[in-house]
């Protein structure tokens, strides 16, 4: 990924914890790199193709100087998350916010934080097979599309599926969502089980009905085993009702840990 720096940008704000800070201001120092494409920028020599740094470094000042915020930790988020929801060919950030005047009475230089942020690449399974299932993920899809921090790139078509596990009793529909967002794995585990909350999802039974079921199969091609989420999600190589959407938004999509696309996947269960 190609990239432009805006190096030591500074800017007098009212950001800290001390309420002096606040009322009398200080000096900030900015540095960002900005992750994006700038190959048909460079072939082209139009504007338009890549990012106006001048229009970021000014949108920074005036984000900076119209609010106030007690971190700069909360002070480089809100920077990040503006910019790559306000600048469509922005792909990735990292961003430095600097304080040279920090007030901490020692002799110090400058107290800084440093962060990434970026757009990732997810897919979401979808599923039900109680009530009006179509409805249920028409609105799983809408949720999604409202917010702010996921963008909806993709929707497999809606799959007739035969149930999955030993309680499991009636027809599923099923589909995938290809999305991009700013939310970590966990963050974008807990929309997905607020969304199915909102669906009237009851967990009685395991792998019993419900009305609404998300699973986040994949978050860019990471490997994730926690408590509460695994990525990839397990078993996603012996169900068919999961590869078969895979298979029509994105048959060459390779499974981190398998190594084999979703169509190989597939042809390997002989569907």
């Amino acid at each position: 990924m190609d990239t432009i720096k805006i190096q030591g940008l500074e800017i007098f704000a009212h950001h800290g914890v001390f309420p002096e800070e606040n009322v009398l201001g200080q000096k900030f120092i900015i540095s960002a790199t900005l992750f994006l494409d700038t190959r048909k920028a460079g072939k082209t020599d139009q504007l338009e193709e890549s990012i106006h740094y001048g229009l970021v470094s000014q949108d920074i000042k005036t984000w900076m100087e119209e609010n106030t915020y007690q971190m700069i930790e909360r002070v480089a988020e809100e920077i990040c998350e503006r910019l790559l929801l306000k600048y469509e060919k922005l792909q990735g950030i990292t961003l430095e916010v600097k304080k040279p005047w920090a007030p901490i009475l020692l002799p110090v230089d400058s107290v800084s934080v440093t962060i990434h942020r970026q757009w990732n690449h997810a897919f979401i399974a979808l599923g039900s097979n109680l009530g009006d299932r179509k409805q249920y993920l028409d609105f799983a899809i809408e949720q999604l599309r409202n917010r702010m921090d996921i963008k909806v790139l993709d929707v497999a078509s809606y799959l007739e599926t035969e149930p999955y596990g030993e309680n499991a009793k009636y027809q599923f529909l099923n589909s995938c969502v290809e999305i991009k967002t700013l939310l970590t794995p966990h963050e974008l585990l807990k929309v997905c089980n607020d969304i199915e909350e909102l669906g009237e999802r009851e967990r009685k039974i395991h792998w019993g009905p419900r009305t609404l079921d998300l699973d986040l199969l994949f978050y860019n091609e990471d490997i994730l085993s926690t408590k509460n989420l695994i990525i990839p999600h397990p078993e996603i190589e012996k169900r068919t009702f999961v590869l078969q959407p895979m298979c029509e938004i994105a048959p060459y999509f390779r499974h981190p840990i398998h190594k084999k696309t979703m169509k190989q996947l597939l042809e390997e269960l002989g569907k």
